[in-house]
């Protein structure tokens, strides 16, 4: 029974350091574009959608409103995105990419080729990693 409280028998150890360290691979990469990683993970959204409400950005990033609002707030002021409340349903705010936004999509186009160098894993165990996670991720 004791073996079961061994550090090493964890699973969730080793994906909590790995994200860590993953996301502090990340931190260099994203300076250059003045993001966060939170605020990389956004972009990424609507650079894929351009449009998006917010509660669809948190159900897609598991965030919540409480983190994603100040975090949204953030991108706008850097007039990265703009926030507006939808014509046929006020309830709903969605965000959209400025000019500037859709420019840095250029400059970000690089970030995950240079952290898959790092990582140094092939092109199907990267895509084999990532089923385990998401199947994970999915049933807890």
């Amino acid at each position: 029974m004791e073996d079961y409280l061994k550090i090493s028998n964890q699973l969730c150890f080793p994906i909590y350091a790995l994200s860590k360290e993953i996301t502090n691979q990340y931190r260099p990469l994203l300076e250059k574009l003045d993001l966060t990683y939170p605020q990389y993970l956004v972009m990424l959204v609507l650079w894929e959608h351009q449009k998006f409400s917010v509660k669809a950005i948190g159900e897609k990033l598991h965030l919540d409103s409480g983190t994603l609002t100040p975090l949204l707030k953030r991108l706008e002021i850097k007039e990265i995105v703009k926030r507006e409340r939808c014509k046929h349903d006020e309830r709903i705010v969605e965000v959209s990419l400025t000019e500037k936004g859709n420019a840095l999509k250029t400059d970000a186009a690089c970030i995950p080729v240079q952290l898959m160098e790092k990582v140094q894993l092939s092109t199907i165990e990267i895509e084999q990693l990532k089923i385990i996670i998401n199947k994970i991720l999915n049933t807890i």
